[in-house]
């Protein structure tokens, strides 16, 4: 049985698209919120700390605090706008509670005891896609400021896949672009 021919032009195409989603994939970082001088509590300076980041899809947050002095709910804009979590999109209190950021948009998380998020214990953030013009996210958090407020690496800084390894993974697509196509491309 015979392979048809592929066009080259076809092969390379998707041999971009391959390496270009293992890069996304790669390159994804964890952010452990109010880090590295605060954690989820009513110290931080959360405006201050997510001006220093631009968060993108695949990303992770994580809430650390003590369970039997805060919570994490994610609400709507309204929520956040009102500190309310009546109407909640979902609620945790493990003290590490780790947030997939999927996809694009904005989300709002607050301290759900009373008087927290009055007291500047919420957060929302903007998840960007890669690639995208905004320097960082149009993200505000309502509350005092602290001296301990956190100020981290920016993201520029995230880190980054190592270059072995997408390396090796380019280098073994286009083994199997020039098998498909029944000649070497270089």
């Amino acid at each position: 049985m015979t392979r048809a021919p592929v066009p080259m032009a076809m092969a390379a195409a998707a041999l971009v698209a391959v390496v270009a989603a293992v890069v996304e994939v790669a390159a994804a970082a964890t952010y452990t919120v109010g880090a590295p001088d605060g954690l989820w509590d009513m110290q931080t300076d959360y405006a201050q700390w997510v001006k220093t980041k631009t968060f993108h899809p695949g990303d992770k947050i994580t809430f650390t605090y003590s369970p039997e002095l805060h919570d994490l709910v994610e609400v709507s804009e309204a929520g956040y706008d009102a500190c309310s979590s009546a109407n909640n999109v979902s609620a945790s209190r493990t003290g590490n509670d780790v947030v997939t950021l999927a996809a694009p948009g904005t989300r709002y998380f607050l301290c759900g005891l009373t008087g927290h998020c009055d007291s500047g214990m919420k957060i929302r953030v903007d998840v960007v896609v890669a690639g995208g013009s905004a320097p960082g996210p149009a993200a505000a958090a309502a509350g005092p400021s602290s001296s301990a407020a956190a100020t981290a690496a920016p993201s520029a800084w995230r880190a980054a896949p190592s270059s072995a390894g997408i390396g090796a993974v380019a280098a073994l697509l286009l083994q199997h672009a020039a098998v498909v196509i029944g000649r070497p491309l270089w």
